[in-house]
């Protein structure tokens, strides 16, 4: 629980932390974009005047015009439809796929460096497995095995992409546990799992926040292949399904540019926007970053 003599330092420290990542700038042009992406997965449905499901109403494979700003795919799918559709299908697998990401890893980290022993041992052995298996192989036998939902892909993602998280988290959390605060909680009678949630929990937070940033790029991008490689849900549109049917179509061969260049570009904004973001985190939370980043702006 916060106390009211915590307030003016939190309110400090968030006025700090937003004053360091205003100066980032490729940071606050990521944001914009990102919340462009955000507004469109929300309330483009209203700006969607076909809708994207709905096949041989239109002609096939046409180029954009007045009527499909996009043009249309081989099954005369509206494909400025399909993208808005496919941009919420992206952002919610990003956002829930780094959920479960988060809170596996941070968990895991948490719990090794705190309890350290055979426990610590044993959950890094774990998560050295998990980092030195290839991803891509693993997450296609998970999704072959789980099916093609939506929510299946999410927790492939979520559950495969953990072990860098649960490695920065132990190193925090090793550091922490050995302060003299910690000591006092314990000397006081205070149970481990107080200790983890009022001492140790708040100070890694920032680092499973800046984590779950760069987390969620690599979560789009996990979900993007996955589908391009046909193991998405064929009920839900999204940037790696539009470009899967692209590729399937011959697109590439009849020079169908619309098909493929608008879901590649929206990839490529989103999954940089959250490295920047992320990036320009990193700096907030890590002096050493902040103080060289305005070095060299100097």
């Amino acid at each position: 629980m916060i106390t009211e003599g915590q307030i003016p330092h939190i309110k400090n420290s968030f006025i700090g932390s937003f004053r360091v990542f205003c100066k980032n700038k490729m940071g606050v042009l990521s944001l914009i974009v990102l919340l462009f992406f955000i507004f469109i997965a929300v309330f483009g449905q209203l700006l969607v005047p076909y809708d994207p499901q709905s096949f041989g109403q239109n002609g096939i494979m046409e180029a954009p015009s007045a009527s499909h700003v996009l043009g249309t795919d081989e099954m005369g799918r509206d494909l400025f439809g399909a993208l808005v559709s496919g941009t919420r299908t992206s952002l919610l697998v990003g956002i829930f796929g780094t959920v479960i990401s988060m809170v596996v890893g941070a968990l895991i980290g948490i719990v090794s460096g705190y309890r350290g022993g055979k426990i610590d041992a044993l959950l890094m052995r774990l998560t050295d497995i998990m980092l030195v298996l290839p991803w891509l192989p693993l997450m296609l036998v998970l999704a072959a095995l789980m099916g093609s939902s939506i929510w299946n892909i999410i927790a492939v993602i979520g559950l495969t992409g953990w072990a860098q998280t649960a490695r920065i988290i132990r190193a925090q959390t090793l550091s922490i546990k050995e302060r003299q605060y910690i000591e006092r909680a314990r000397v006081i009678g205070s149970s481990d799992f107080h200790i983890i949630r009022r001492h140790i929990l708040p100070d890694v937070f920032p680092l499973i926040l800046a984590d779950a940033v760069t987390t969620a790029a690599c979560a789009i991008d996990a979900e993007t292949t996955l589908s391009f490689l046909g193991m998405g849900d064929i009920t839900r549109p999204s940037w790696g399904m539009i470009l899967h049917y692209a590729f399937e179509s011959g697109a590439a061969s009849s020079n169908a540019y619309w098909y493929l260049i608008p879901p590649g570009l929206c990839v490529l904004f989103v999954v940089l926007s959250f490295s920047y973001i992320g990036n320009a985190f990193d700096e907030i939370f890590n002096p050493r970053l902040r103080g060289r980043s305005e070095n060299g702006a100097s």
